[in-house]
């Protein structure tokens, strides 16, 4: 039986032990929190027979632990990851990889010295829908893409660090919608210009809001508009998108209606029945559980998942390079 080692018990850890659980070949033989009585809590909530400690260096000392599950916030990822890695452990990590490029890189270093894996957690690659839409895209049925255009308005009241950081919709959500859109053009980022601003309503101490525009790989152009302190007109998780293509356009509403239209039919205006809907195949798990579960076979297979550090660092700079962008209100080359 290999081992797990959680690092970090907050309110997203229970989505992670709900996950690993469904493992055979795993057991979860630690859980870790400075904040000693979150890992009793999740010990008991859960009926884990784990070892709970306060440290994660005295943890993996006494587990011979196989993966460590990095569930902590953005700002302790490099310290846990690297311990990690370091430590003789395959790392699978939460969103964002890193508050800096630099951090980043330091962690695909240490994953290549250490010859250890380092997967980071991008759930929204693993919705029945989005799938879907990427497929129908790649299909060529309406041509090459031209803009991508998504729409993130929500209101989530967390507390917690969330709510103290400077950039909290660009660092710790944006990451999600950013990451998205190169799953679904098969595209990375050239360029950036960020608005990042604060409505007078916040309840974020950082700016909660933000308007980006990237120009991806091609010439592409994706528009970002974001807040997370919205007071009407809510959207999914998953954003609302518009992909403008050669042939017609492709709209989404982040949840079950996802068509097109496009001047191949003449259609224009028919009620949302009678429309091109795009077909959607479910899939045996999503999100965040289908993320993990491919995570757990890469490393059974000796593979890579779609998740790696090497390629999630694109997602990363798109988020910090926004930022830097909001902050000297210049273009960013990425």
């Amino acid at each position: 039986m290999k081992k797990i080692v959680v690092a970090g018990c907050g309110n997203m850890s229970n989505s992670w032990i709900k996950a690993a659980m469904q493992r055979k070949d795993y057991e979860i033989a630690a859980l870790v929190d400075p904040m000693i009585e979150k890992a009793k809590g999740r010990k008991e909530e859960h009926n884990l027979k784990s070892n709970v400690y306060a440290n994660l260096t005295d943890a993996l000392d006494k587990e011979n632990a196989d993966i460590v599950f990095d569930i902590t916030p953005p700002e302790y990822h490099l310290q846990t990851v690297t311990t990690s890695l370091k430590s003789g452990c395959h790392v699978f990590g939460e969103k964002p990889m890193a508050e800096n490029i630099e951090n980043a890189e330091k962690m695909i270093q240490c994953s290549d010295e250490t010859k250890k894996e380092y997967f980071v957690m991008q759930n929204r690659r693993y919705v029945s829908e989005i799938i879907a839409l990427k497929n129908f895209i790649e299909s060529g049925e309406l041509g090459n893409i031209g803009q991508l255009s998504a729409n993130f308005q929500l209101n989530p009241r967390f507390g917690g660090f969330r709510e103290e950081m400077d950039s909290p919709l660009i660092l710790d959500m944006a990451i999600h919608t950013f990451d998205a859109v190169r799953f679904i053009s098969g595209l990375n980022a050239k360029s950036v210009y960020c608005h990042e601003f604060n409505p007078a309503w916040s309840w974020f101490k950082g700016d909660a809001a933000a308007v980006c525009i990237f120009e991806m790989e091609n010439g592409t152009v994706f528009d970002y508009r974001g807040c997370w302190c919205a007071t009407g007109l809510i959207s999914s998780w998953h954003s609302q998108w518009h992909v403008a293509c050669a042939d017609g356009a492709i709209f989404w509403d982040g949840n079950d209606e996802l068509f097109w239209d496009g001047k191949k039919k003449e259609y224009w205006g028919k009620d949302l029945d009678e429309k091109n809907k795009i077909n959607v195949k479910p899939i045996e798990n999503e999100g965040h559980t289908a993320c993990i579960f491919d995570m757990f076979d890469a490393i059974e297979k000796g593979t890579r998942p779609q998740t790696d550090c090497r390629d999630n660092i694109n997602s990363i700079k798109m988020v910090l390079k926004a930022i830097e962008s909001s902050k000297t209100k210049k273009v960013i080359f990425l």
